[in-house]
This record gives C-alpha cells, sequence and structure tokens, in this order.
C-alpha cells in the first residue's frame, strides 16, 4: 500500500508541475499564447522579486516589462523559475523562450545567442559603508592599507570589472555572492569593505541599507538586453519592435520611474529607439505603431523589514507550499531508488557474471560524481539529443538513480550477511536460485537494512534541495529566495528548519517501531 501511494503521488506530482517544453518560434509563441520567460528571483529587487502581499507570485520591473512585451505579442506572460547562471541553458533546451533578468550584453553572449536592442542602460556603483575603512576607488588596493574585501554578485559585469581592477588577490579580495543583497548585508555588518553593484540594485535597495553609500560616478556602462535562442529572429525582431514603441509611448519610462531606477542613462534608448537598429537588428519602426492595451504601472515601494511573528504570518503559507514539493520530490524518488538498488544489488551478487563490472561501475560512477552535475546532465544535456524531460520529472529520476547506487550498497551488505547456508539449504529443498533469493536472502537482507535505508530516506529530504539547478523552487530554495528579498533570515532560517524537522522526524520514529515489531532493534 504504501508503495502505491508513493506512485500515486508520485504521478500526481508530474501532472501538477510538470511543464512541456517550449519552442522559441514566434509563431508557436502565437499559436500557444504564452511567453515563457525565465530569470531567478534569487537576484532580487529591482528585477524579479516575491510580492510582499504573496511570496508566490513575483514582480519586479523585468516582470511589469513581461507583461508589455506579450501584451504586444498579443499573449500572456509565463515566468519560468531557473539559476542566474544557467539561464541561457533554459533558452537553449528551449525550456523558456527569452531571458529577461538583467542579463548584461557581452560579446560572448551576442554570439551565444540573438540580442534585442537594449532595454536598460546599467552603471555599475562602488558602495561603501559610512564611516567605514573605504572613501572610494583610490582607497582599494593602497599598500598602506588592509587589503580591501569587495562583494559583488557571480557571473555579472560587476565580478568581471573588479577582478580586473584588482588584478591580484594581494591588492583587494573580490568575493562572488548568489544574491546582490548578501553583498550589501555583508557591508553593512563590516564583513565586507565595500561592493559593486549595478545601478538599478544600488538605487533600489538604498532605503533598504541606510549605512551605505555611493563613492564616486558609477563606471563601466552597459546594456540589458533580452536573449532569445540563436536563430530566433523574428522573435527577436518582435521583442526589439516593442521595446521601441513602449519607449517611444512612454511605457518604460513610467515602470523604471515606478522602482525608482530612471535617471539621465536612459536617454541613451531614445537614440537607439530613434534609429531603430542596434547590434544586428536593423529593421526600422513606424512612429505611428498603434499603441497596444498595455497594464498601468504602479509606485512600488519596498516594504520595510519584517521582524518576528510578523515574518511567520506573511510567509508561513509560501513556506509549506515549498514543503510539500520536497515530500513530493522524496515520497516519489525514494521508492524508485529502493526498487533500482536493490535490482541492482541482487543481479551483482547473483546474476550473470557479465553483469557485474558494469553494474560496479554504475555504483561507483554514481557515488563518484556531484548529484547537481547528474541532474544538470538530464535537464540541460539529454534535450541536445532530443530527449527532453519536465522539471519535476528530472528531479525525481535523478534523486531515484543517485540514491540507488547508495542503496545498491546498503542491501548489498545485508545480502551478504544472510549465512550462506540459507541458500544452499532452500536450494535443497527444491527452489530455484531465483526463488531462494527471492523468498528466504531478500526478505532477511530488507529487515536487517531498515536503519540505513530509513537514514538514507531522511538524507534525501535535505538533497532534494539540489533540484533547484533545474528550477524547481523547493523548500531550501524558497528560503534563499525570501532571505534575500527580506532579509528576514534568522526567522526564515528558524521556520525551514522546524519544517525539515517535521518531515523527517517521524521517518525516525517509524523506523525504530519498524525496527521493534521485526526484532532488528539494537
Amino acid at each position: 500500500m504504501a508503495l502505491r501511494f508513493a506512485i500515486f503521488v508520485w504521478l500526481l506530482g508530474g501532472s501538477l508541475l510538470a511543464s512541456p517544453a517550449r519552442a522559441d518560434g514566434l509563431a508557436d509563441i502565437r499559436r500557444r499564447g504564452e511567453l515563457a520567460w525565465c530569470g531567478d528571483q534569487e537576484g532580487g529587487g529591482p528585477y524579479v522579486f516575491p510580492r510582499d502581499d504573496d511570496p508566490s507570485r513575483v514582480t519586479g520591473f523585468e516582470v511589469d516589462l513581461a507583461a508589455h512585451l506579450a501584451g504586444y505579442l498579443k499573449v500572456v506572460p509565463r515566468f519560468v523559475q531557473g539559476p542566474w547562471d544557467k539561464l541561457g541553458g533554459l533558452v537553449d533546451t528551449k525550456k523558456c523562450d527569452v531571458i529577461l533578468n538583467g542579463y548584461e550584453l557581452t560579446p560572448e553572449r551576442a554570439e551565444a545567442f540573438e540580442a534585442t536592442i537594449p532595454y536598460y542602460v546599467y552603471g555599475l556603483q562602488l558602495l561603501v559603508r559610512k564611516g567605514g575603512p573605504l572613501e572610494g576607488w583610490d582607497d582599494l588596493g593602497r599598500r598602506d592599507r588592509p587589503r580591501a574585501k569587495i562583494g559583488v554578485l557571480t557571473g555579472s559585469a560587476a565580478e568581471t570589472r573588479m577582478k580586473e581592477f584588482c588584478g591580484t588577490p594581494e591588492r583587494c579580495e573580490v568575493i562572488s555572492y548568489d544574491g546582490s543583497t548578501d553583498a550589501l548585508r555583508e557591508v553593512e555588518t563590516g564583513k565586507l569593505d565595500a561592493t559593486l553593484q549595478d545601478t538599478p540594485i544600488a538605487r533600489f535597495y538604498a532605503p533598504r541599507f541606510p549605512a551605505l553609500v555611493p563613492v564616486g560616478e558609477p563606471v563601466g556602462k552597459g546594456y540589458y538586453v533580452a536573449f532569445v535562442r540563436k536563430g530566433a529572429r523574428e522573435l527577436r525582431d518582435a521583442l526589439s519592435e516593442a521595446l521601441i514603441l513602449l519607449s517611444r509611448n512612454g511605457t518604460l519610462a513610467a515602470t523604471y520611474r515606478s522602482y525608482g531606477i530612471w535617471d539621465d542613462a536612459q536617454r541613451e534608448l531614445e537614440g537607439i529607439v530613434d534609429h531603430g537598429r542596434f547590434y544586428g537588428f536593423d529593421k526600422a519602426v513606424r512612429a505611428d505603431v498603434s499603441k497596444p492595451e498595455l497594464p498601468d504601472s504602479e509606485t512600488v515601494h519596498l516594504a520595510a523589514r519584517k521582524r518576528g511573528f510578523e515574518v511567520v504570518r506573511a510567509y508561513g503559507g509560501v513556506l509549506l507550499e515549498s514543503a510539500a514539493l520536497t515530500l513530493m520530490l522524496a515520497f516519489g524518488s525514494f521508492p524508485l531508488a529502493m526498487a533500482l538498488g536493490l535490482l541492482v544489488a541482487v543481479l551483482r551478487l547473483y546474476g550473470p557474471s557479465w553483469l557485474r563490472a558494469p553494474l560496479a561501475g554504475y555504483v561507483e560512477f554514481l557515488r563518484g560524481t556531484p548529484l547537481m552535475l547528474q541532474l544538470y546532465f538530464l535537464f540541460f544535456v539529454l534535450p541536445e539529443v532530443g530527449v527532453t524531460l519536465p522539471a519535476f520529472w528530472t528531479g525525481i529520476l535523478g534523486l531515484a538513480i543517485n540514491y540507488s547506487a547508495y542503496e545498491s550498497e546498503i542491501y548489498r551488505a545485508g545480502l551478504q550477511a544472510i549465512p550462506h547456508g540459507q541458500l544452499e539449504a532452500a536450494l535443497s529443498l527444491g527452489m530455484s536460485h531465483a526463488q531462494a533469493v527471492r523468498r528466504i536472502l531478500v526478505p532477511q537482507a530488507v529487515r536487517l537494512v531498515i536503519p540505513p535505508v530509513v537514514n538514507d530516506f531522511i538524507a534525501l529530504f535535505k538533497d532534494t534541495s539540489v533540484v533547484s539547478v533545474v528550477t524547481l523552487v523547493e523548500l531550501t530554495k524558497r528560503f534563499s529566495v525570501l532571505s534575500l528579498s527580506t532579509q528576514a533570515t534568522l526567522e526564515l532560517m528558524g521556520m525551514t528548519a522546524v519544517l525539515y524537522l517535521l518531515m523527517s522526524y517521524p521517518m525516525s520514529l517509524l523506523s525504530r517501531r519498524l525496527e521493534e515489531r521485526l526484532g532488528v532493534a539494537t
């Protein structure tokens, strides 16, 4: 019954959470009636971040921009969550149609993808702590000062610029973070001396971090563009046309002003719009293009930090939803891991001799390579050969295959613990070799290995956090996203820990009851 229930939950979860592969052609998008755009909430505001009134939904200037672009195409927008540095893989494997998440235009990206005209002109702003040891760029790398520690966003233009400036770790140390607010908070607490941030981040979070001040003028001007799959020029041109129209009718300026990120640098967009030409886009757009029905932009105020029970009340529900996904992943994958692990163990010990070496290689390969790498292969590499797995099924299969290697070793040890005389006695009573293994050895081995198997199941609850690499927002990922956007780290950490404990501790109690009932308690 338990196995049937797990299979039911597995199939139900797949049907509810799995999303079909996305094509990237403009005609296909219009046929679907949906523009799937990908970004990462972990990057925070003002790009894409959880709404304060409903953390299960996202807001941000790029959320509004996606709605405007979809409105121009006469379709609806759909947000696809993914790791910021893996968004290119989502477009390449057709999991989404367009990247819209503060992706800077670089020669490498322009070569790998089709780039629209810019939708924002950014700079890089150095931020330091009031009364701190640094007062500007000139203080960085000075020999008469301690080595400065500078925080940047992983994979960003700020990281590249700062590493070029520092040159060697002896001059100044560059420390990378997955979220921009992490670096801001570390400067505020004194762990870092400064942080280099894109100007939208510096402007948007200024009220939240009043202890930080900008020094000097922004440096390193660059462009945010939307990227689509290589060869999808029709979609690229349609999005560029939409951006030109949105600039001409004032929608872009209104949106940016509502988030407090409009500045003089955006005047350059007007010149790009007037010519309609930028990085390969050379299609002139008529000035009399009709204005589509677009949602209005409202002034966005960054909510004050919540404390104590306010955090529980505001974010408890969405954490419970993410915990439910964690449960579905665990209960969906572990029965498969157990079954596959038992099969591998039995075949290695009692199967044909030619199978033993390949199965031993299977076990050692899975145990010797990271789970994240295996998930990445299933989700991003298999589509290159025509095998596309939805995110939920990728998580289930990846966890099941990885843990099957560990389960096989546990079952192999359990089988080897059964005295060999029992197999011989079963054979002497007229049982076949397969019957003896199935009816005599396996039941005893399964009973013996209950403690380590339950221990692995509990470990699986925590390893589900790795599936965020394939765009699933389970409990740990949700904690990370909310922590970065709200800075209520301590409260959210406590809630997340309690939820994991509530999920895993009952399994420990069940394990003890089974051990007592089956007579294997120590």
